[in-house]
């Protein structure tokens, strides 16, 4: 993860503003971007009259205390339920997945830090949506990380790890007394909590799995998975040099008193990398750690990093590549355009294709992120996703596109300033030179002759504007920049 020597020195002390490092658009716009999916200018500009503090406890907590998800009428549903409806399985199946999905895109669109610590837990504890299938075990799943996202890490291990999910797709509901399976005890430490090689060892592997053993019972493929103490190991283990007749409980109790500081080393590095920089920064890694190890509380953790001069500090800014649903929600939140319900459903097929299926990461390690997202056949498919989102709007919703031109402008009749100021809603940067705002402006002035700007008879009420804005849209969407954040 950190082949390279980081350049960002400042520390986790928190962020104060001063004349080198202002307060302004650009970081509300890196925290908007960074913390949730960025945001529209009247949000951004809103913002600016908080302090960075009052920011990222307005975001915290608002992701916090958002209500949950209402339980949707299938939560519980198994196929008998479905037949005794007289309803298709399969077919019905599909639709309740989409509809989990389709809320996991509302949080990223409304609360944003909630929607993206769902997507990002999801990447943790990896389950596979095609190894389980059922819809009441995707809600349980989907459940949990709602519940946890920005809680106490060590209930959220408890808890995630009975889930029907991932009882399947680790072979937990396989591991019994007379049939042990290590897979899960070994994904626990090596992926969940420790990391490869960091502070166990085979026989603590082995000796886990027989304590995690009990959860292998249910009616059918369909229904709950649940413990039985009849295919429980019942003998003594010993764990991390601590023996007894341990059960699963017992088993995250004993993790997380022995092997506190390792864990949260583990857990602060991957969302140092997540939140901040690919390269890591081991000192601040470490104070993060230090004061995770006191409660475990996710939440606490976030607003320190988020506060610190470390996230705003300008060498963090425009050096994350964007993940599939980075680029297109945050496309939909800074031009908050409209859209068809079954564009939406679109999103999610868009972003499958860009390597990035909600509940089916790529491995049982997950996508490992920024520069893995992009690749010859990736960076194109970006392009014309987003192209097509683009003629969408031209095609539905054309007059959205001059009241975005109009409100990125403030109503400028400068062709420059026009196309200056939408550039610079997508970028977290502004370009590396005039020339590259000057070519763009070339772009936007599409082949109306001159004198209609020089002359005053070109203004954004013009016909032609809807149409500008979306030749400018397609030239910016293949800006190296525009595939930062």
């Amino acid at each position: 993860m950190n082949e390279f020597t980081t350049c960002i020195s400042s520390t986790l002390d928190p962020y104060v503003p001063s004349t080198e490092n202002p307060w302004n658009v650009e970081r509300v716009r890196h925290a908007f971007r960074r913390i949730g999916y960025d945001a529209n200018k009247f949000t951004v500009t809103n913002a600016l009259s908080l302090t960075p503090g009052q920011l990222i406890d307005q975001l915290i907590d608002e992701s916090l205390y958002t209500p949950h998800w209402p339980e949707p009428a299938w939560a519980n549903f198994t196929i008998d339920d479905y037949a005794n409806l007289g309803l298709n399985f399969d077919d019905q199946t599909q639709a309740n997945h989409r509809e989990v999905m389709l809320e996991v895109m509302r949080q990223m669109q409304t609360t944003g830090l909630k929607g993206r610590m769902i997507l990002f837990w999801s990447n943790h504890f990896v389950t596979r949506l095609e190894d389980y299938y059922t819809s009441n075990h995707l809600y349980e799943y989907y459940k949990t990380l709602e519940d946890n996202v920005l809680g106490n890490f060590q209930e959220f291990v408890r808890e995630i790890g009975i889930t029907s999910a991932m009882l399947i797709f680790l072979n937990g509901y396989e591991n019994t007394n007379n049939s042990p399976n290590e897979n899960y005890a070994r994904e626990l430490y090596e992926l969940f909590t420790l990391g490869v090689d960091n502070g166990y060892t085979e026989t603590d592997i082995v000796e886990t799995s027989r304590a995690l053993t009990g959860y292998n019972h249910r009616q059918n493929w369909t229904y709950p998975i649940y413990y039985n103490d009849s295919t429980f190991d019942a003998n003594d283990k010993t764990i991390f040099n601590q023996t007894g007749n341990w059960n699963y409980d017992d088993v995250i109790n004993i993790l997380f008193q022995e092997k506190a500081p390792l864990i949260a080393e583990f857990i602060c590095k991957k969302l140092y990398a997540y939140f901040v920089s690919a390269t890591v920064n081991e000192a601040v890694v470490s104070e993060m750690a230090t004061l995770f190890v006191q409660d475990f509380n996710i939440a606490n953790l976030l607003r320190t990093l988020f506060k610190s001069e470390h996230f705003f500090d300008a060498k963090t800014i425009g050096t994350q590549i964007k993940s599939p649903y980075d680029m297109t929600m945050s496309y939909l939140k800074i031009t908050n355009f409209s859209l068809l319900q079954d564009h939406y459903e679109g999103m999610i097929w868009f972003n499958n294709l860009l390597g990035q299926q909600m509940f089916e990461p790529i491995d049982v390690a997950g996508w490992q992120m920024d520069r893995d997202w992009i690749n010859s056949s990736t960076l194109t498919g970006r392009w014309q996703i987003l192209q097509w989102t683009i003629w969408h709007t031209w095609n539905n919703f054309n007059e959205e596109l001059r009241t975005f031109a109009i409100e990125s402008s403030d109503h400028s009749n400068d062709p420059y300033f026009v196309t200056k100021s939408i550039i610079d809603r997508f970028m977290p940067l502004e370009l590396f030179s005039e020339e590259d705002y000057q070519a763009a402006t070339d772009v936007f002035k599409h082949n109306l002759p001159e004198n209609y700007y020089t002359d005053g008879i070109w203004n954004l009420q013009y016909q032609s504007v809807p149409y500008q804005v979306v030749l400018l849209l397609l030239h910016l969407i293949k800006i190296p920049e525009f595939q930062l954040k």
